[in-house]
Parts: C-alpha cells; structure tokens; sequence
C-alpha cells in the first residue's frame, strides 16, 4: 500500500501545504517534520515558480521570496532527501508544467523518487492532456494527483475514474486564497466522485478555519490547507514552526471533531 493510500486510512486526512524555500530552505526544512508531528497526514510543497496562475496574492508572494531567496528545484529535491531521514509522512510536489519540462520530465520522476516524493500536482495540466505526464508518473510509481473543479460537471467521472492516490476537489472558482465561505455544493460533487471510484477525495482552496476544515472533512475524505498556513509562515518568517505546529493542531483538530 502506497504511502498516500495508507495517510487516508481509517481517518479523515489533513494535507497541509507549504511553498519550498519559504522564507528559506533551511525553515522549509524544519517545517515539514513539525507539521506532520502536529498533525498533517500529508504534505505538500510548492515548487516556486514565477507565474503561478492557480494561485492567488498569498502564495505568488511566498514564490517570490523564495525564487529571490535562491530556492531551486535542485535544492528542493536535496532538501526532500534530508526530510526523509526524519519522517515517513507523504509527501507531494505543487507545482506547474513548465519546471517540469524545463527539468525534463523523465529526469524530474526520477529524482522526485530518488528523494522520496509521493505524488505530484499540477494545476495548469488539463485532464485531457494529462498523458504528458501520466505514463511517465506511472513508470516510476509516483502518483499524479487529478483535480475536480466545480464546473467540471459530467467530466467528473470521467476525471475520477482514472485518479491515482487522492483526487484534489476544488471548493470554490477562481484562485487559492482564504474565503469566508464556501458555497460550493461540495457533497454532490463527492458523491459523484464515489460512484465511479474508491479513491479518497479531499477538499482544498478557501479552508482556514478548525470549523470550516471540519465541515468539509464532514463531506469528504480529507482536507487540504495551504493559503493560511503561507500566510503564518509570512508573518514569522524564520520562527514561524511553532504557530504553525500549533495551528495545523488546531485544524486537525477540528477535521477529527467531524467524525465524532
């Protein structure tokens, strides 16, 4: 059973996302056995790149940091190695097409392995390109995670009848970005999801709160958290792995209250 598939196991997983390199390698470093100590069943970490069009103001300024910080691709994979000595918890690359095929895509799948990362995200790959990278993830056993939308309408089953490890629900249009509420009818969306696919669904952009983070876990399989956590690591700086630990507690927390 692969890491991903055992993170969503018997429980409701929080996956947690940090941008790599922000506000340095070495914090990046430290926050990802913290986080996963505190409570985040995965993690992810954004490959900074100079347009990320997913993305709303809070997370295209911690690329831009860590791209003006001197964090590459290449320091991301060595860091992942190190990581790896202290933790077994999963581990995903964010990131977008072109750093990818900039890397070369074969090279990028075996470092990624090499390192020990789990699975990959791309938000700008349309489902209907996905073999760009599809076979080249599934030769070297690292899972490309699909994303559901909620204009993708009858293409959700299509999407989810192929999603390897967890499928990334997305609550609301637009970018990532802290929102006051999600109107997202997002229990039908999943309940679409599980007609076709046993695959865990978990649900991400706009979730901030221990009580919203609970409310979707209530619907879904799972939780995905990014935007508020960049937002504390922006505001520590450096000494931003303690009130992040203690706020990744705080959504796990809430996430565990919905199984109650």
């Amino acid at each position: 059973m692969s890491r991903i598939t055992k993170a969503f196991e018997n429980r409701k997983a929080f996956i947690a996302f940090i941008t790599g390199g922000d506000p340095d390698i070495e914090t990046t470093e430290k926050l990802v056995p913290a986080m996963a100590e505190a409570g985040a069943d995965l993690i992810e970490i954004g490959i900074p790149f100079s347009d990320p069009v997913a993305e709303g103001i809070v997370i295209q300024e911690a690329d831009q940091r860590a791209l003006q910080g001197g964090c590459t691709t290449d320091l991301l994979f060595d860091m992942v190695t190190r990581i790896r000595q202290k933790t077994d918890v999963p581990l995903l690359f964010m990131t977008y097409l072109n750093p990818v095929y900039t890397y070369g895509k074969e090279t990028f799948l075996t470092r990624c392995v090499e390192c020990g990362i789990d699975g990959i995200i791309v938000p700008d790959l349309p489902f209907e390109e996905k073999d760009e990278l599809a076979d080249v993830c599934e030769l070297h056993g690292v899972d490309l995670i699909s994303m559901i939308a909620p204009t993708s309408e009858e293409r959700i089953t299509l999407i989810a009848k192929e999603a390897k490890g967890f499928i990334y629900c997305v609550s609301s249009l637009g970018v990532t970005g802290v929102r006051s509420e999600i109107t997202t009818d997002i229990g039908k969306m999943v309940q679409k999801v599980r007609e076709v696919t046993g695959v865990p669904c978990a649900i991400g952009f706009g979730i901030a709160t221990p009580e919203q983070a609970g409310s979707m876990a209530g619907v879904s399989d799972g939780v995905i958290v990014g935007s508020a956590i960049v937002k504390l690591v922006a505001k520590f700086d450096k000494n931003c792995v303690e009130p992040v630990s203690e706020y990744v507690r705080s959504i796990k927390k809430g996430i565990n209250a919905s199984v109650k």
